[in-house]
Parts: C-alpha cells; sequence; structure tokens
C-alpha cells in the first residue's frame, strides 16, 4: 500500500499544471447530503437555464439510485468557477460501494468531507478520511444541513477535530478550513449561526484552500484510468486524469496493461465534463480529468502513456472484500418461464463484464461449471448486483452470503466489523441483548439527550448477516445502522442461526386461500391465493424450529350441500412480502433465492422432500 501511494505522489509531483483547474471529490456517510450539494454547486455556477426543469439529485441517474435514494456509482461533473474549470467527483456513501470512492481519490487534490450537523462523524465518514489522509488530500470540512431542529454544530465539529487526531492527521491537515451549509436551500456560511444564501462562500473556500493539480505538461503521458463507461457509437470509454504529458486527439498511444503487457492503440475521441454534459476537446495535459475512446478492453488502474516510452502509474489499491455469495443457473421448476438470459455461458459473461468496472470484486470458479463464487464488500453491494441482473433479463439463484476467512498460522481469522446504532431509548435494551447473543461487543455509549441513543459495537461480519431485518422489527422501523470493515480477529465462535423453520409447498399447483387460511396458525405465510407455487419452494415462516412440508393447494372439497355463502367465513392474513435483501439475510444454509425478470422466491436447494434428509447426511 505505502509503495502505491508513494508512486501515486510522484506522479501528482511537480510544477503546477494548470492554475486554472481544481479538482474536488464529495466524500461523506451515506444520507449526509452530497449528492444534494452537487445539486446546488451545479444551480448557482449557472450549468442550468433559468427555465430549465431539472429532477433533484441530478447525479443519480439511474433507476436504482434514485429508487433507493442513495448513490452507487461514482459520477464526475465539472462548474465553472470564474475563469477557472472545478473538476468535482460525487462518490456513494455507504461502505459497500467503498471500492468506487477509493478509485475517484486517485483523480483529485483535495476532498470536501461533508458531515451531517446533528448526527457527526459516522463510520463511513471515517472510512473515507482515513483514505483521504493517506492520500495526503487537502480536506475541507462541509457541516451540512444546519437547519435541522437537532443540530449541534459545534459540537459535530469538536468530533471532528478527535476524528482527524485518532487518524493521525498531519499537522497541516488539521488547518483544514470550515463551512455551515444547508445544500437543500443551497447556503454556505463560515459562521454556523449566520446562514449564508448562497455557495459562493464555498466556492471561494474551493478555489482559495484546493491546490492546483501539479505535474509535468511537457513530460511524457501518463493518464490513470479510474472509471469506465460504455456508448454504442463510441464503445469503451475511460475515464481518468492526465498526470502528466499531453494527449490529441488522432494520437497513437501505449496502454500498460494491468498484466505487464503494453498495447498500442490511437486516440478516437476526446470529451472533458461540462455540468451534466460531455463536451469534444481537441487536446488535453496535466491536470485535466478527460474521457478517452479508441481503446477496446481497457480497464480501470491501467495507464495511458507515451507511445515510445510508456511508463506505467501503480495501479489503484483497493481493500479485501470479505463476503461472498454462489450464483447459479436457475434450477427450479420455473426455470426459463421469465428471464431472456439463463444459461451458465450467459452468467458468466455477465460476471465478467462486471468485473470491467467493479475493482472492489472477485468472480471465482467452483466445482460446478453452473455455479460461481462472486465475493464483495457486503450484502448490499451483492444485491444491487443481483437487482440489476434481473431487470436485465437474467434469471439467477443465489446461496446463504458467507464471510472470507483468512489463515494465519494455526489460526483462522474473520472478518470484523465496527457497528453504530442509532434507537430511541426504550428500545436500547432489546438491541443490545440481541448483538450479544451474535457476539457484538459494545464499546461506546452516547445519549444527546434528544431521546435517541448511539450505541457503538464490535462485532464479526457474519454477526450481521440477517440481523438488519430483526432489527427493523425489534425497533418497530425506529432504528438506524450503519457498519464499515474494522479488521481481522481470530475466530469468535458459533453464531446462532435463523431460529425458526420454514413452511415448504410439498407440490406444484396454486396456492389457495382456503390451504392459507388452515396454514395461518403455523406461521407466517409469504404468498397470496392464486400464486404458483412447486415442490420445495418455501411458502412461509414456521413458527417452531423445525421446517414442516404443506399442501398449499388444497382445495374445500365440494358437496350438494354447501350453501352460498360457505366460503364468507375465511380469513386471510395478508401475506408478508420480501424484498431481495431481505430474502437473501433471511436463507439458511440449505437454502436458496431465485431471482428473476418478475419474481423473487424461496426455495430449498433439494426440491424432493424424500431426498433432503439425505442431503444433510
Amino acid at each position: 500500500m505505502a509503495d502505491v501511494e508513494t508512486q501515486t505522489q510522484s506522479a501528482l509531483g511537480g510544477p503546477v499544471a494548470n492554475a486554472r483547474r481544481r479538482n474536488v471529490a464529495i466524500v461523506a456517510h451515506v444520507d449526509h447530503g452530497k449528492t444534494t450539494l452537487v445539486d446546488a454547486l451545479l444551480r448557482q455556477s449557472g450549468v442550468f437555464r433559468a427555465n430549465e426543469r431539472v429532477l433533484e439529485r441530478a447525479l443519480d441517474n439511474t433507476d436504482l439510485e434514485r429508487e433507493r435514494g442513495i448513490t452507487i456509482l461514482a459520477k464526475n461533473t465539472a462548474v465553472r468557477y470564474g475563469d477557472l474549470i472545478i473538476n468535482i467527483v460525487d462518490t456513494p456513501g455507504h461502505a459497500d460501494f467503498g471500492g468506487e470512492v477509493e478509485r475517484t481519490l486517485s483523480m483529485v487534490d483535495g476532498v470536501l468531507l461533508l458531515v451531517d450537523a446533528s448526527e457527526g462523524p459516522l463510520p463511513q465518514t471515517r472510512f473515507v478520511l482515513r483514505k483521504v489522509l493517506d492520500r495526503r488530500l487537502t480536506p475541507i470540512v462541509v457541516i451540512n444541513k444546519i437547519d435541522r431542529p437537532d443540530a449541534r454544530a459545534q459540537a459535530v465539529l469538536n468530533e471532528i477535530y478527535d476524528l482527524f487526531i485518532d487518524l493521525d492527521a498531519a499537522e497541516d491537515q488539521l488547518g483544514f478550513a470550515v463551512l455551515y451549509t444547508n445544500a437543500r436551500a443551497g447556503g454556505a456560511s463560515l459562521d454556523a449561526d449566520a446562514p449564508g444564501g448562497d455557495l459562493r462562500p464555498l466556492f471561494d473556500a474551493i478555489v482559495q484552500h484546493i491546490p492546483p493539480p501539479r505535474g509535468d505538461g511537457r513530460g511524457k503521458l501518463q493518464m490513470l484510468v479510474a472509471n469506465l463507461d460504455a456508448s454504442d457509437y463510441l464503445g469503451r470509454i475511460a475515464i481518468g486524469r492526465v498526470f502528466q504529458g499531453q494527449v490529441r486527439m488522432g494520437d497513437t498511444v501505449a496502454v500498460c496493461k494491468l498484466d505487464g503487457s503494453v498495447q498500442r492503440t490511437r486516440v478516437t475521441k476526446l470529451l472533458a465534463f461540462d455540468g451534466l454534459k460531455r463536451i469534444d476537446i481537441d487536446h488535453a495535459a496535466a491536470g485535466d480529468i478527460v474521457c478517452l475512446a479508441g481503446v477496446e478492453d481497457i480497464t480501470i488502474g491501467e495507464t495511458v502513456a507515451d507511445a515510445e516510452a510508456p511508463e506505467a502509474i501503480a495501479p489503484i489499491a483497493i481493500d479485501e472484500p470479505t463476503v461472498s455469495m454462489i450464483f447459479g443457473v436457475n434450477t427450479s421448476s420455473f426455470a426459463g418461464a421469465d428471464g431472456s438470459f439463463v444459461t451458465s455461458r450467459q452468467l458468466r459473461e455477465r460476471l465478467q463484464r462486471e468485473l470491467v468496472g467493479n475493482v472492489s470484486i472477485r468472480v471465482e470458479d467452483t466445482a460446478s461449471p453452473e455455479q460461481f463464487k462472486v465475493i464483495g464488500r457486503g450484502e448490499l453491494q451483492l444485491s444491487i448486483l443481483i437487482e440489476m441482473m434481473r431487470r436485465e433479463g437474467y434469471e439467477v439463484q443465489v446461496s446463504r452470503p458467507e464471510i472470507v476467512t483468512r489463515t494465519e498460522g494455526r489460526a483462522v481469522l474473520e472478518p470484523m466489523e465496527e457497528l453504530v446504532i442509532d434507537v430511541p431509548e426504550e428500545h436500547q435494551g432489546v438491541v443490545i441483548a440481541l448483538l450479544g447473543s451474535r457476539k457484538g461487543a459494545m464499546t461506546r455509549m452516547v445519549n444527546h439527550g434528544s431521546g435517541r441513543v448511539r450505541l457503538e459495537f464490535r462485532i464479526p461480519s457474519r454477526g450481521l448477516i440477517g440481523f438488519r431485518s430483526q432489527f427493523l422489527t425489534d425497533t418497530r422501523g425506529a432504528g438506524i445502522m450503519h457498519h464499515l470493515f474494522a479488521g481481522w480477529e481470530p475466530w469468535h465462535g458459533a453464531i446462532p442461526a435463523r431460529p425458526a423453520g420454514v413452511l415448504v409447498a410439498d407440490r406444484a399447483g396454486n396456492a389457495t386461500a382456503y390451504a392459507i387460511a388452515n396454514l395461518q396458525e403455523r406461521g407466517e405465510i409469504f404468498v397470496e391465493p392464486g400464486t404458483k407455487v412447486y415442490e420445495g419452494m418455501i411458502v412461509g415462516e414456521n413458527a417452531r424450529p423445525n421446517d414442516l412440508d404443506v399442501n398449499i393447494t388444497k382445495e374445500k372439497k365440494l358437496t350438494n350441500m354447501r350453501a352460498s355463502t360457505a366460503e364468507e367465513g375465511i380469513r386471510l392474513i395478508p401475506p408478508r412480502r420480501i424484498g431481495l435483501e431481505q430474502a437473501i439475510e433471511f436463507i439458511n444454509d440449505d437454502e436458496l433465492v431465485e431471482v428473476t425478470p418478475t419474481s423473487i422466491r424461496l426455495r430449498k436447494k433439494v426440491a424432493a422432500a424424500n431426498m433432503r434428509p439425505r442431503a444433510k447426511e
């Protein structure tokens, strides 16, 4: 890691490349207002016309990002302030997408560290700040949402100073500028008690405190690829920063591949960012962040270099993934009914395609040619990948998440998480008991006197599998949880699995109201009348620990004595709807989640009831 940072810093050295450029990333914990602040920066820099209709969170341009209200992929944009061009990178706030943050930091010279004026620094704040300090980037602290009634700006600023000191920040990094913003209203100020009317103080702080990019514009070309995009007309597009030299349209360049080989190619298109658009440019020089087309198989971490004397920049260092899942071809009775892509070849090609643009996951082969082991940062990252695949028309079945372990000598090490829980005071007891059973150790408790308590734990990563849904149930939806990878520790012992069994359909058919009514007292039902089921499909959660095979397709026998109102006595409890994340958390080791473009079903790995006992042996 140290070698990577040293080489990257050497690329950043040299004279000022362009005094009229500033390259800055916005980093923060999830839901602290990064994308909303970018909206305000774009609006006040004149990117949009006065009468132009612009959606909120303009950079969150995928359906999944808009539906979930989170940033999944890092986005580039640029604004003009006076005679300067400020390149801005909006980064994800969730720890599972930390790989996006790590690679974008290689493009910038400083960051806006955004912190909620009420919540203060949270786990992802610590994670991104550690990366910023390691790269010796210049931070500007922005305390956002100062309009909140429970805002505590001064206390949060003190917590940020403590965090900097805790992370061994250098003396010059402790002299950071501080601004107070209300991103939704588009105001920034140097004084928390005097809210600003616009973002001019923030623009001025960027110009004053973020250093201009450095690099030798007359040297040999070096551009590090930090992101990828694709176009129907241009093919694959490499996005990165030019650290040294110049590149022009039509130039012949060398691509230094990750395997050490060198590939020569020609630049067919050169683009720069301008607001939400990309504009054609003739040439780019050291300090610029640009898009380059013309290289078919270029990937993240490779270097575009001088054709005559190519010299690579060290690839981007990414933290190791810790959670794995088995992705397999759908083998249920309903396989092929919904999806367009159902074969192992198509599944392999899709996962290989994901590897090109997602540097924080790995794909490994298994003993079966129809199954692949996908290793990522967390359940959310893998569930987002599954959701993207189902929307593209893929059918896939996935296993319960498992933790990646290490072996050092004779000791087995497992990944640990730093978990922060924010709950109403009346729920703290049940949360502490729940985490205690999952090997969680409380490290800190803070009560700000607002009726809510913040609890901090150190817990094995596997202790969080299946925890979120139970946590939300026990806190009646009022709890908030965040977690972050915190290192490796010796194996902490067994953790209890799901306490309840499941109700499993014992035959194919359509679920009936009559059968569901009789099964409701056995447990919680997942399907509604008329739903097609097959043998081995999980149709409910049993109230007892054992699994139970049930006939959910049973119909009431017809007699010549039935009255016309005989069915009126049936009272059905609404079924429990299970989304993708809840399904992944719910299943046990002998179960799978079947995902198709139209359905999410739970099933046993072995469908036939008479074969399951043999499979457990």
